[in-house]
This record gives C-alpha cells, sequence and structure tokens, in this order.
C-alpha cells in the first residue's frame, strides 16, 4: 500500500470536497500538486470554488496539515488510503458522500468479496447478544473465513459484534468517529488492539486530534453502511444511530436486514419498525442471509450436540436465579447464594468455561442460551 502524496492529503483535506467534485477538479488540474501551483485568479476562472476556498493561503495552510498528518501515521504506522488508490473501498466508487481519504490501523482488505456490517443498540440483551454470537458462528461454519464483519466499537451490540468475530477467527474493522490517536470508549482498548493483532483494522476518516463530537457519530454511520455487502440490525430501540446506518445502506443500494423481536420489547422496537415499513427484511435463519446474498455455501458434517453439563446445588441456585432475573451482577449472585465474592467469582468462571453462562457488559452475567438461526 504506497502512501498518497502530500498533494493529494491535502487535496482530500478541502472543506467539503467530494469524490464528484475532486473529480471535476483533477479534470481542470489533471494533478493534485498542478491545482496547489495554480493562481488564485486561474483557480477562480476555472472552477466555482470559493475564493476563500481557493486562496493561496488556504491551499498553503491544507498542504501544512497534510505534512503535520504525513509524519504522525508515519510514526504511529497508520495507512492512508486516497481515493485513487487500488486499495481504496471498491464499494464506496457509487457513493457520493464517501471520504477522499481513510486513515487505517490494521492489514485487513477492503476489498475483500464478502463484508457485513452489524449494528445495534449500546443497551444490548441477552437476546441481542445471543444473536450475534449465533449468526456470525453460523456464517464462519457455512460459509468460511473469509467474511469481514464490520461495525462502530460502540458498547452493546457493536463490540459484541467484534467480540464473537474475533472468537471465530474472522477479521473485523471497527469504524470509529475520530482520530487514531485514541480510542473510545477507552474500556474498549484491548478490543481494538486485538482486532488490529488479528487481520481486522480500526478505521476513520478524522485526522489525529480530532475529538468526540456527537456529528462525527453520524457521520460514521455512511462508512459503516458503505463498507459493506449488507447492513444487519440486531437490536435496537424506536430511535437510534443503527436505524440511521440502516436507511443510509438502503439509500446506498444495500441489502439491509433485521432481527425481530416481541412487541413490547424495548429494544426490538426499531427492527420491528424496519420490517414493517420494509426498509429491512426479516431475517429469521443464516440461511436466509446468505441465500439473499447468493454466497456460496461450504460443505457442512453433522456434529452430534453435547449434553448440557449437570449441575452441582450451587451452579444450580445461580442457574435458576438467572432464569428468573435474566441478568445480574457478582453482587446481586453474592447475596443470593450467600458465599464469599472470591468462592464465587471461581464458580462463575467455571461455569462460563463450560458454556453454561456469558458475560455481558456492565459485569453482568446471563445464561448462555443456544439460539438457533
Amino acid at each position: 500500500m504506497s502512501m498518497p502524496s502530500i498533494y493529494q492529503i491535502a487535496f482530500a483535506l478541502i472543506k467539503g470536497i467530494t469524490s464528484d467534485s475532486a473529480d471535476a477538479l483533477l479534470s481542470v488540474f489533471e494533478t493534485e500538486e498542478n491545482f496547489f501551483k495554480a493562481s488564485d485568479a486561474e483557480i477562480v476562472a476555472q472552477t466555482e470554488l470559493a475564493p476563500k476556498i481557493a486562496s493561496a493561503a488556504y491551499r498553503a495552510g491544507l498542504l501544512e496539515s497534510a505534512k503535520r498528518i504525513a509524519d504522525e501515521v508515519f510514526d504511529k504506522n497508520v495507512k492512508l488510503i486516497y481515493y485513487k488508490s487500488p486499495d481504496y473501498p471498491v464499494r464506496f466508487r457509487n457513493v457520493p458522500d464517501a471520504p477522499l481519504l481513510l486513515y487505517m490501523a490494521g492489514d485487513v482488505d477492503l476489498n475483500v468479496g464478502k463484508i457485513i456490517s452489524m449494528v445495534g443498540t449500546r443497551h444490548a440483551t441477552p437476546y441481542g447478544c445471543d444473536i450475534c454470537k449465533t449468526f456470525v458462528e453460523g456464517i464462519k461454519a457455512k460459509v468460511g473465513s473469509d467474511v469481514v464483519i464490520v461495525s462502530g466499537l460502540a458498547y452493546g451490540i457493536d463490540i459484541a459484534s467484534h467480540r464473537v468475530a474475533l472468537n471465530c477467527g474472522l477479521p473485523t474493522v471497527a469504524v470509529v468517529a475520530h482520530g487514531l490517536d485514541m480510542i473510545y470508549p477507552a474500556q474498549h482498548r484491548n478490543d481494538a488492539s486485538n482486532i488490529v493483532h488479528s487481520r481486522g483494522a480500526i478505521v476513520s476518516e478524522y485526522p489525529f486530534a480530532t475529538r468526540i463530537h456527537r456529528s462525527n457519530f453520524l457521520a460514521r454511520n455512511r462508512i459503516i453502511a458503505a463498507l459493506a455487502d449488507a447492513t444487519i440490525v440486531v437490536e435496537s430501540a424506536s430511535k437510534g444511530g443503527a436505524l440511521v446506518t440502516a436507511n443510509i445502506a438502503l439509500n446506498y443500494g444495500r441489502d439491509v436486514f433485521a432481527f425481530p423481536g416481541r412487541v413490547n420489547d424495548e429494544f426490538s422496537l426499531g427492527c420491528n419498525a424496519l420490517i414493517r415499513k420494509n426498509v429491512a427484511a426479516l431475517i429469521t435463519s443464516v440461511d436466509d442471509f446468505v441465500d439473499t446474498l447468493g454466497w456460496e455455501k461450504k460443505n457442512i458434517k453433522p456434529v452430534q450436540q453435547e449434553l448440557f453439563p449437570v449441575l452441582d446445588s450451587t451452579e444450580q441456585k445461580i442457574y435458576d436465579l438467572l432464569e428468573i432475573k435474566n441478568t445480574a451482577n457478582v453482587n446481586e449472585l453474592v447475596m443470593a447464594v450467600g458465599m464469599p465474592f472470591h468462592k464465587l467469582l471461581s464458580i462463575l468462571v467455571d461455569m462460563e468455561f463450560k458454556g453454561i453462562l456469558r458475560t455481558m457488559p456492565g459485569n453482568q452475567y446471563a445464561i448462555n442460551k443456544k439460539i438457533t438461526l
């Protein structure tokens, strides 16, 4: 992957530039370097750029910023993907508001044949997390290891999707809404590191020192939608970023899917609405999804189902409580079981290892119920 020139980096920094307007400028000046070396009068005469943007001072400022960016990404081993590069996502070609420059930490190929975006609420329920796990495991089993899972590194469905992809050995891409000199939320730094070191990548359209801003997250959603062949909404309330991503994906001509939920579940309201309004297709199985996209399936040998492990009295108490409450933290379990914290923690780890329990966001525990898709 070759590094863009300083002129190309600066060109991508022009305020409001799109691939169409970039192509229009290059049709006049032929190269980015020629654009920056042209006089103010030449640019005003031959383009419709505002005089402020055409000014030599503005362009000189862009070049200074580009030099700083080039030094920073080199020091931090971050790659730059310019829109004229063969590494630029081909799925961006017909996206009118795709960024001209991507910042990427990692080595994933953004042009692989099969990419899925998975999005949803930050307040994922055990049902939603189980859907993520079962679906991605099913994709790995039925399609193979060359599928990339894209999400946004946020709490809830996003991080659940990344983690199950990592556990399955599938590359995963986290699209973030800030510069790559930080990770937000900070609690997901280890996950980000694991992604980068497991054939995945952290991707952003923002240079270093770009801090958190609400509008950046909305802009980030269009990249999540544009990178993939299909977007799947796992869980969503009646409002939220996942619904925005789904509608953007639909406008880009992508396939959109949503998992249904019970009509009175808060975090299924958005999915049910997407299905009702024909924004998203109802997804009930991995086979339905794969068949809709026309992906070839692997030949799968049947595997004998393992019997559920026998529980001792303490494990049964924990299991019974979680069946009633759905989730509980360690303090609640300590009170319910009447056992010292350190002893209970050992039992919980053992139950998780056996596949009986699973950890949830916020240090909650839930029964690891199997959902067949």
